[in-house]
């Protein structure tokens, strides 16, 4: 069985989830990271080889403790779910902008896999989904997986769907609005959306 970092070893808020400049720690070529939901548990499993420069942002985001309290704000049934926009519009305004180059896609986005989302090529930020089937129509699309869910794939599963696709188009959040005012808009106007509690990276 695997153990997880102690609350004492947790990552420290604050600076680092300010300042995308410090996100420069190489990931180990495989790592786990387990996240808490309100839904339940599921664990990640990271390959590095994949696609090195997200699993190398994703490490650094979940070791800075980025994803605590995060919302699984877009939630397309037969599709994906869609999380990443931080909780507080502080850090959210902080990493806007640091995005990172696009990875060679080596892997299918088959059920299970992760990957982040992007508005076009090289936009990489903080937000990723889960693939609810295989999408192989990603694939070409650039979207390049960097790890896939091994345990808990159910629970990724159970996260509530109501809300649909984000508006404009569905009834969903507008993703400019949870940019700029945060968990106080997701969870006043989506009171049934999901969260992450926490996610902490795997001791070897």
């Amino acid at each position: 069985m695997r153990t997880f970092i102690s609350s004492s070893a947790a990552p420290a808020a604050g600076a680092a989830l300010l300042d995308p400049s410090r996100a420069t720690e190489r990931a180990p070529d495989k790592f786990r990271v387990r996240f808490e939901t309100t839904k339940g548990p599921f664990v990640v499993e990271v390959t590095r080889a994949w696609a090195p420069r997200g699993a190398d942002r994703f490490y650094n985001l979940v070791r800075a403790g980025y994803y605590d309290d995060v919302a699984f704000f877009r939630v397309i049934e037969g599709f994906m779910v869609q999380f990443g926009i931080n909780g507080d519009p502080r850090v959210n305004a902080a990493w806007q902008t640091a995005r990172i180059p696009d990875d060679p896609v080596t892997q299918s986005n088959r059920r299970g896999m992760v990957t982040y989302a992007m508005a076009r090529p090289d936009t990489r930020t903080t937000q990723l989904f889960i693939n609810f089937r295989d999408n192989k129509g990603l694939d070409g699309q650039g979207f390049a997986p960097f790890g896939g869910v091994v345990e808990g794939l159910s629970v990724v599963d159970s996260l509530y769907s109501g809300y649909g696709e984000g508006a404009p188009r569905g009834m969903g959040p507008d993703q400019g609005r949870a940019q700029g005012e945060g968990n106080a808009y997701l969870r006043g106007t989506f009171p049934r959306m999901d969260f992450v509690k926490t996610a902490r990276v795997a001791k070897p």
